[in-house]
């Protein structure tokens, strides 16, 4: 089968181009095709979406030639406490103080706009060699065969290769296409999402609030006044208040946020995003590998989207390189279910843990409440379980692929 490339990726937000640049380290040729134009989102201003990413998250960007373009763009998480409690009391007397100075590794992460991660990562595919971005361009069909796959664009372009990877969301057409289905189920909430800019300056440390309603995360953000905010709350109610003007918005959210930063602003567009969990039944079908919310679109109370993702890549990366070196056929039954056992079962208890959290933390039943505090207190009463914690939430445990390590495959 006469090939345009050896592995065609679709989807361009991060973790397609992420799979691109370290497969193509490997000596692949990768096709990423983006239905967005590409300078419109590297050129966008501040609008306070970021990301936190972990060690190990960090490490993977560092070894594909991201992390140096961004890393004076970043800010690193310090410290991240956790509490319950209710808008307008402040938080409970029991809570979780991390503290990264717990570990040896420094930082337990750090906070990345959105808008520089995307730029890097675009100015990191025109270098590479072996990488082709397609911008402004969807998959509307696919067919494989036994040597290949064929994928037929919205312009009429047909291009083949010997794997296809979706990396195209949870509404992932390549999903659908390969006839793997989805479970999963609606949270009834709605995340908020915007930027603030606060008095105090934030010190790097990250915040999570757990109120009846869902989770407020405060996360830090690079200059030490602006943090960005992931606000959750129930979707009749997040509907009405993200109607509201700026003014009354932020009267909305002070009773939540409190006052240990000072007066707040907003500092950002306002955004909403519907809260679910998306899970791909398989991660694979012949000649199809499934990638980040692709395969697994999780609850955002963690902040582990898109390292769950990264984790994904690298795995993907290392089983396709190690078997093009073995000369095997990276597109095959054996190599893509050695992908599915390495990511299925971590992906999917993550994703789950995650689903347990947000409904423990999202009810105002006293026995709850009393429960979860205690638990909070517990844990940050045992430095070995903390530190435990700190090293799972930085991605430091685990089976981890040589990325996730910083080491090249």
């Amino acid at each position: 089968m006469e090939c345009d490339a050896d592995i065609l990726i679709a989807g361009g937000g991060l973790n397609g181009p992420a799979l691109a640049l370290a497969l193509a380290q490997g000596g692949f040729r990768v096709t990423v095709i983006d239905a967005r134009p590409a300078p419109a989102r590297a050129e966008a201003g501040f609008d306070g979406r970021a990301y936190a990413l972990a060690i190990a998250s960090v490490r993977l960007l560092t070894a594909i030639d991201v992390w140096p373009r961004v890393a004076d763009k970043a800010q690193p998480m310090l410290e991240i406490k956790a509490s319950d409690g209710r808008a307008g009391e402040g938080a409970a007397p029991f809570f979780l103080h991390f503290d990264a100075a717990e570990i040896e590794e420094g930082p337990m992460g750090h906070m990345l706009e959105d808008r520089h991660l995307y730029a890097a990562f675009l100015a990191a595919m025109q270098d590479a060699p072996g990488v082709t971005l397609l911008s402004g361009e969807t998959v509307v069909a696919q067919e494989v065969g036994p040597a290949g796959v064929t994928v037929t664009l919205a312009s009429g372009q047909k291009l083949s290769a010997g794997l296809l990877v979706g990396c195209d969301g949870r509404g992932s057409g390549t999903a659908a296409r390969a006839g793997i289905r989805r479970v999963g189920w609606g949270y009834g909430q709605t995340a908020l999402v915007t930027a603030i800019r606060h008095e105090r300056d934030h010190r790097g440390i990250a915040h999570q609030f757990f109120m009846p309603s869902g989770p407020l995360a405060i996360l830090p953000l690079k200059g030490g006044h602006h943090s960005s905010i992931v606000w959750s709350e129930t979707d009749a109610n997040a509907a009405a208040i993200q109607a509201l003007p700026d003014d009354a918005y932020l009267q909305a959210l002070r009773p939540r946020f409190g006052d240990f930063l000072g007066e707040i602003a907003l500092a950002g567009e306002r955004f909403t995003y519907p809260l679910s969990l998306s899970l791909a039944e398989r991660f694979i079908a012949p000649r199809v590998a499934l990638v980040g919310d692709a395969a697994h679109g999780v609850h955002p109370i963690a902040g582990q989207g898109l390292n769950l993702g990264l984790r994904d890549v690298a795995a993907l990366a290392e089983v396709l390189i190690l078997a093009r070196r073995r000369g095997e056929d990276a597109g095959s039954p054996a190599a893509l279910e050695e992908y599915q056992r390495w990511r299925r079962f971590d992906a999917t208890a993550l994703a789950l843990g995650m689903d347990a959290v947000n409904r423990l933390f999202s009810s105002d039943n006293p026995l709850l409440r009393l429960g979860r505090d205690l638990g909070m207190g517990m844990v940050g009463a045992l430095p070995g379980l903390r530190r435990g914690f700190i090293r799972q939430a930085a991605g430091l445990t685990g089976e981890l692929p040589r990325l996730l390590t910083g080491r090249p495959v």
